[in-house]
């Protein structure tokens, strides 16, 4: 009975001595990921002059289909009238970043002078948290006030995603009323909200969308340093 006690000790401190390692590990991974996978400024490429770039979809979230359409509805809009709009996608914002501020760095990277900047607008989404940024240049705010660009951003963008993250049909709506409205043509204006559509907060937060496979990553590393050590031991014991 003794010596039973004894291995039954043996075997709880080898399994503690090889868990500690694996803990360490994925505590490390969930601090290292995080700022890993998050996009800078910077790490977007910069715009030359007469540049056909109309949207940069760094979060993966367009369809071709989709991409395609927006693109060649900018293009005619910048020839036509000579406003420009980009749209940009992310899917993690630096730490302590926000949507604007990052939309507002990037409309001063690409446009640095108020003469480049005069008839830019620039709308930016952040797929992780479902926010968005917006940035005009002076002359455009001739053609589209602030409150409407602010509404582009704030409703006709958000309002397909709370109904189920359409960001083809978040950024094609979009797309459409900026057209509209710099070709100086009537705001069409934001969406209709249906009744059912829910008041609450319409995004997930960094926690929430990583917690889940968070979880399941750490409990199935620990079931794994708990059942292999244990095979391993019984294994060599059944060999003495």
């Amino acid at each position: 009975m003794r010596k039973l006690v004894n291995e039954i000790f043996s075997w709880r401190k080898y399994l503690q001595r090889l868990m500690l390692p694996v803990v360490l590990m994925v505590l490390v991974t969930q601090l290292v990921a995080t700022p890993a996978f998050a996009t800078g400024v910077y790490q977007l490429p910069n715009l030359t002059a007469g540049s056909s770039t109309w949207a940069i979809d760094k979060a993966e979230v367009f369809s071709r289909a989709t991409k395609g359409k927006i693109s060649s509805a900018l293009e005619k809009l910048a020839k036509e009238t000579g406003n420009e709009v980009r749209l940009v996608t992310i899917h993690r914002l630096d730490y302590g970043e926000t949507a604007q501020s990052f939309t507002d760095k990037l409309f001063e990277k690409w446009f640095p002078t108020p003469e480049a900047q005069a008839h830019q607008t620039l709308l930016a989404i952040d797929t992780l948290t479902n926010t968005t940024g917006i940035r005009t240049g002076d002359a455009v705010k001739s053609i589209m006030p602030d409150e409407i660009a602010e509404s582009v951003a704030n409703e006709t963008v958000i309002v397909p995603l709370r109904e189920g993250n359409k960001y083809n049909q978040a950024l094609g709506d979009a797309s459409d009323r900026l057209v509209a409205v710099l070709s100086g043509q009537p705001d069409p204006g934001p969406p209709v909200v249906q009744d059912n559509v829910e008041v609450g907060r319409t995004y997930k937060t960094a926690e929430e969308t990583d917690s889940g496979s968070s979880t399941i990553l750490v409990v199935a590393l620990l079931i794994a340093a708990t059942v292999i050590p244990m095979a391993t031991y019984f294994f060599y014991q059944a060999q003495s």
